[in-house]
C-alpha cells in the first residue's frame, strides 16, 4: 500500500482513499483538543477503510481511555492484523499504542521517547507520554514534571505555531512553576483555537497556580457554555471550576456544579475522571467543614467501588481511599491496602510505598486518629508526585496533611507548611490556616512558659 495522503502534521497515512484520511485526521484533531467525535470519527475512517491499521490502532487507545477494555483490545487486535503495506514510522508508531493497550506502560514509553526523537510531529504518540495523566505521569518516577517537560522540549522546534503543542508545553511549563511563559503560550493556543477544551484547561490552571481564583472563575463561567457537555474534559473544567468557586467562598454554586454535572451518577465524564473529581471535591468539603450533597458520601463510595473493584490505576486507588474514607468504610479501606501491598510486592506499583502511605493516612483521619495520619503522611510528602494528576488535583493530600497537623496539634509544622504554600500563591483560607496554626503554636509556647 502506498502512502499518498498526510495527515495535518505532514506524515504519510497508509490509508485507501482521501475519505478514509480524511476522517482519522478530523479524528485525532479531537483527541488533541480533548473535544468531542474522536471515536466518531475514527470509526468512520474504518468504515472507509476497514483495513486502515493507523485507524484501529488510535480507537484501541480512545476505547482504553474510555474504560472500554474489551473494544479496545478488539480494535487492537485489528490493527495488527492490517500492518501489510504500512509504513515503517506507522509501524513503530502502531508497535507503541500496542504497548500501551496492553498496559506496559514503561515498554510503550520507551518506544515513544525513541520514535519522537525520529518523528517528532507525531503529535497523537506524544500525547500518549504527556500530561498529568500521561505514561510519564502515571509512571511513578520522582522526577516526572521534569522528565515530562524534557520530552516536550526536545521536540518544541519541529511544532512551532501549533495550538495543541503549545497546550501541552505550557502545561508543562506551568507546573514546574513558569506561569508568566505558561499563560503566553496557552493564550496564543486559544487565539489560534478557542474553543479548544485542551487549551482551556491548560489556562485554568494557569489561573490556579497563580492563586487568581475569581479570575479563573470567570474564565470558565465564560468559555464552558459554548463547550459540549458530552467532551470528554468537560466534567474536569466543571471541577476547576468549582474549585475556583470554594476559593471565591460560594459553595452554593459549588453544590449546584456537583448536582448538574459531577455527582459520578450523572457526570459526562470517563470514570476515572468521574471518581477522581468527585471524590477529592468533596473530601475538601470535609476538610474546609462545609455541607456535603445529601448521600454523596454512600454514592462515590459505591461508584468507587463498582467501577475500580480491584487496586491497579494508582491514581485512582487513591481517590478510591477518598472515597471510602468519606464514607467511613474502614473493611473497604482495609482491603484496598491488602491489595496494594500484594502489589506492591510483585513491583506492580510504579510510585511504590507512597500509594499504601496514603491510604493509611486516610483511614486514620476518617477515624479521628489525626497523629497516625500525619505519621503516615508526612514520610512521604514531598513523593506525592509519584501517583500521577496535576498539582492542582495533588493539593487534597497536602490540605489533609495540614489539617492533621493543625488538628493533632502540630502547629510549627503546620505554620511552616502554610509558609510555604503561601509563598507560592496566595490563598484566603491557608491566610486563615496560618492563623489557627500561629494562635495554636502560641498558646502551647504560653502553656510550656515559652
Amino acid at each position: 500500500m502506498n502512502a499518498t495522503y498526510k495527515d495535518r502534521y505532514g506524515l504519510p497515512l497508509s490509508a485507501q482513499g482521501q475519505e478514509a484520511a480524511e476522517y482519522y485526521m478530523e479524528g485525532i484533531d479531537c483527541a488533541l483538543a480533548l473535544t468531542t467525535g474522536a471515536p466518531a470519527g475514527l470509526e468512520a475512517a474504518i468504515a472507509a477503510d476497514p483495513g486502515f491499521a493507523m485507524a484501529h490502532i488510535a480507537l484501541a487507545r480512545e476505547f482504553q481511555y474510555r474504560g472500554n477494555i474489551p473494544e479496545a483490545q478488539a480494535s487492537k487486535f485489528k490493527a495488527l492484523q492490517c500492518m501489510d503495506g504500512v509504513t515503517r514510522r506507522e509501524r513503530q508508531h502502531i508497535e507503541a499504542l500496542v504497548r500501551a493497550v496492553d498496559g506496559d506502560g514503561p515498554g510503550a514509553l520507551a518506544l515513544i521517547r525513541e520514535h519522537v526523537q525520529e518523528f517528532p510531529r507525531d503529535a497523537f504518540l506524544l500525547k500518549q507520554a504527556d500530561g498529568p495523566f500521561g505514561l510519564i505521569g502515571f509512571g511513578g518516577g520522582q522526577d516526572r514534571l521534569e522528565a515530562n517537560f524534557a520530552l516536550l522540549e526536545s521536540v518544541a522546534e519541529a511544532y512551532g505555531d501549533d495550538c495543541g503543542f503549545l497546550s501541552a508545553y505550557a502545561f508543562a511549563q506551568n507546573e514546574l512553576g513558569s506561569h508568566e511563559k505558561a499563560r503566553r503560550l496557552v493564550q496564543r493556543a486559544l487565539e489560534l483555537q478557542p474553543h479548544s477544551g485542551h487549551s482551556a484547561h491548560t489556562m485554568a490552571h494557569v489561573f490556579f497556580e497563580t492563586g487568581d481564583h475569581s479570575g479563573g472563575a470567570e474564565f470558565l463561567d465564560g468559555w464552558l457554555p459554548a463547550f459540549p457537555r458530552q467532551a470528554q474534559i468537560y466534567s474536569h473544567l466543571t471541577w476547576h471550576l468549582a474549585l475556583f468557586q470554594l476559593a471565591c467562598d460560594h459553595p452554593d454554586h459549588v453544590l449546584e456544579l456537583y448536582n448538574q454535572t459531577l455527582n459520578p451518577e450523572v457526570c459526562p465524564g470517563v470514570p476515572l475522571i468521574a471518581l477522581c473529581d468527585a471524590a477529592a471535591l468533596l473530601w475538601r468539603h470535609d476538610l474546609y467543614g462545609l455541607p456535603r450533597p445529601t448521600g454523596s458520601r454512600e454514592a462515590v463510595a459505591a461508584f468507587a467501588a463498582r467501577t475500580f473493584p480491584r487496586a491497579g490505576i494508582t491514581f485512582g486507588d487513591v481517590h478510591c481511599a477518598l472515597a471510602y474514607a468519606a464514607a467511613g468504610d474502614i473493611e473497604a479501606l482495609t482491603q484496598l491496602t491488602t491489595q496494594l501491598r500484594e502489589r506492591l510486592a510483585q513491583g506492580k506499583v510504579p510510585a511504590s510505598e507512597v500509594v499504601p502511605a496514603l491510604v493509611e493516612a486516610l483511614a486514620a483521619f476518617a477515624h479521628g486518629d489525626y497523629e497516625s495520619a500525619v505519621q503516615y503522611l508526612e514520610p512521604v510528602a514531598d513523593q506525592v508526585v509519584r501517583v500521577g494528576g496535576s498539582n492542582a488535583q495533588r493539593e487534597v493530600f497536602e490540605d489533609t496533611l495540614l489539617q492533621a497537623y493543625l488538628r493533632a496539634g502540630h502547629y510549627a509544622q503546620a505554620e511552616n507548611l502554610l509558609r510555604q504554600r503561601l509563598a507560592r500563591r496566595p490563598s484566603a483560607r491557608d491566610t486563615l490556616w496560618l492563623q489557627q496554626a500561629q494562635s495554636g503554636h502560641q498558646a502551647d509556647r504560653g502553656r510550656n512558659g515559652g
